[in-house]
């Protein structure tokens, strides 16, 4: 017999109906319920949640706190502990629409530079029977012809769905990476697949800072890198011993900035950088602009491109020197008042 209360199924429900929270929303719903608030009742709270762990086991569920590696973030949620074939059926995800995310998540993971995130271009133009043919033959006539015939509209629309149901998100340069929901949902998947942690917390570092030393693999977040080294004179990497790169972002973050999602993407770059990364965009998408819908993320990336290159040229073009070339001053037309 269920030993939750309705308090317990409250938690539980809010977490389903909602997705994923953030901690201060989720304090706030457990102190409307409970009457006790988490921060000064912590062990009531770690025992409430337990207790809700010990009876979602039955139904290979979990009640799981995870960090947004992009803004620092607690969040909560309530995960699916196994992944078998019966569980994909309670999916409203078509297999296409799977096989792309994976490909989406792939491509993140394979990024040398842990910056956390692709391009939308790059993501819109994922090839699915790349994808399937992965570990078979590699013919082509084994290729479904589902995944062939998935539209740059069709990942238009999962890419938007996949984004509002938190399995990723995106940036305001259009940039795609991981939702929360991926970090609370593939904490497992990460560690099975062997997946470089990070030094200090020893979870997945998807988003976080590289060692800049030759040789050396040691990942740190930015949350996690200002714990570490708050307060030490001396910043060094914990593996090699060599000096840790300060990046802007830590700088910034120092002087009492927290780090955005809007950080964590290409906004963060110089400006000559920035540029260089906009003109290769736009090119690509002016090449691929007749097989573009309307309002998507290529389509916006290519007008921020556009009005960030023309407001930098208005600030780099010099303002006229009036000494030099005067302007000519308006002479008052002169009517004729004479007799009609």
């Amino acid at each position: 017999m269920s030993q939750l209360g309705w308090r317990h199924h409250t938690l539980i429900q809010t977490l389903l109906t909602r997705g994923p929270l953030e901690e201060k929303e989720f304090y706030s719903v457990f102190a409307g319920v409970s009457g006790k608030s988490p921060e000064v009742h912590k062990k009531i709270f770690d025992d409430v949640l337990f207790k809700i762990n010990k009876e979602l086991a039955y139904v290979q569920f979990e009640l799981r706190g995870c960090r947004n590696q992009y803004d620092g973030k607690v969040y909560y949620g309530v995960v699916n502990t196994i992944a078998d074939e019966q569980s994909k059926l309670g999916t409203k995800y078509s297999v296409p629409q799977i096989v792309f995310y994976r490909a989406i998540l792939d491509a993140i993971m394979q990024d040398a530079t842990a910056q956390g995130c692709i391009s939308s271009i790059d993501a819109l133009n994922i090839r699915l029977e790349n994808q399937a043919g992965q570990g078979s033959s590699g013919s082509q006539s084994h290729v479904p012809y589902v995944f062939k015939s998935f539209t740059l509209a069709q990942k238009e629309t999962t890419l938007n769905e996949l984004v509002l149901d938190q399995w990723l998100c995106s940036t305001t340069s259009s940039d795609i990476g991981l939702g929360v929901r991926s970090f609370i949902d593939l904490r497992g998947w990460f560690r099975s697949n062997d997946f470089s942690t990070c030094d200090v917390c020893n979870e997945a570092g998807v988003k976080a800072e590289i060692c800049k030393s030759e040789n050396c693999n040691v990942r740190i977040h930015a949350y996690c890198l200002q714990k570490k080294f708050s307060g030490k004179a001396a910043r060094l990497c914990p593996s090699c011993g060599k000096a840790w790169h300060v990046s802007q972002t830590d700088q910034e973050d120092e002087g009492g900035a927290n780090a955005t999602q809007t950080q964590a993407t290409s906004d963060g770059l110089p400006r000559a950088k920035r540029l260089r990364r906009c003109k290769t965009e736009a090119v690509e998408a002016d090449q691929n602009r007749n097989h573009v819908p309307s309002g998507s993320p290529i389509s916006r990336r290519l007008r921020s491109c556009k009005a960030e290159a023309v407001a930098d040229a208005a600030e780099a073009e010099p303002a006229p020197d009036l000494r030099r070339h005067p302007v000519a001053p308006r002479t008052r037309r002169s009517r004729n008042v004479g007799a009609v």
